[in-house]
């Protein structure tokens, strides 16, 4: 596999965007409705497919519209090409306040688990896929749900999250995590859901039933503001228009806000 080599730029602190310069020919697959401007020498076509195996049938393409629908995201991606005789930019900016993080593929042997919505663009050649979660319990208590997303190549990626971002390298250790501040993980790591604590403490600490647990030796990426808390803080202080918050990772995320009186 063989990726479109591509140079970036990240502007921006809270709302930040990536522009990215492409030489003639080259090509950046984003996810639908993430392009924020680009140069008129360049030009974008809506596609089933990420491009990185351009030589599949019709069955392929219509299994990766499948695959994409289980994600919930668009089922097209966006191919931007510079048709231009000279280097040109496109950039995409995050759909809500954090950051973009880029990943050169390579340095994570060329594979990379994130959550559903974190992905934003990459080079061409760069295969946006999915992956299941192993663990039932990680798939019904997990903030990431059963399906991820995963990208293989040897180029660069970018995905976006809620708030700061850290790159943590885990060598042969375990770290726990609130589940909805994952933002991506080597697949050499091993996902797993833990209870978070005793019963007193799942119900009144405040961090919910479940915590995810990171073990193995790779590199772990997470976020400071998951989107689904910014969401819960903004309905909680909005006018009530009869409408009932969703929870943030667990299913029984309810139970924790009837407690402490947050629920309506």
């Amino acid at each position: 596999m063989q990726s479109h080599e591509i140079n970036y730029t990240i502007q921006g602190d809270d709302l930040q965007m990536v522009t990215i310069a492409l030489d003639p020919q080259e090509t950046v697959v984003a996810e639908a409705g993430t392009m924020n401007w680009m140069h008129p020498d360049i030009s974008f076509e809506a596609k089933t497919g990420d491009g990185s195996e351009p030589d599949k049938g019709f069955f392929g393409k219509i299994l990766n519209v499948g695959k994409r629908a289980l994600t919930g995201e668009s089922l097209f991606l966006t191919h931007f090409t510079n048709h231009g005789y000279n280097r040109n930019e496109v950039a995409f900016a995050a759909p809500y306040p954090g950051s973009i993080v880029p990943i050169d593929l390579k340095q994570v042997h060329g594979e990379i688990l994130c959550q559903k919505d974190a992905f934003l663009c990459a080079a061409k050649g760069t295969k946006v896929s999915i992956a299941f979660t192993k663990r039932f319990g990680a798939g019904l208590f997990g903030g990431e749900g059963f399906i991820l997303q995963k990208l293989s190549g040897d180029g660069l990626a970018f995905l976006h999250a809620g708030g700061t971002v850290i790159e943590k390298e885990l060598n042969n250790e375990s770290i726990m995590v609130d589940t909805g501040c994952i933002v991506g993980f080597s697949s050499s790591i091993e996902y797993t859901i833990e209870k978070a604590g005793n019963l007193k403490s799942m119900l009144f600490g405040g961090e919910g039933l479940f915590l995810a647990k990171l073990s193995g030796t790779g590199k772990i990426y997470l976020q400071s503001l998951p989107f689904s808390r910014l969401a819960d803080r903004i309905i909680k202080h909005a006018p009530k228009m009869g409408g009932k918050s969703k929870g943030e990772g667990s299913v029984l995320g309810g139970i924790g806000r009837m407690i402490d009186g947050d629920n309506y």
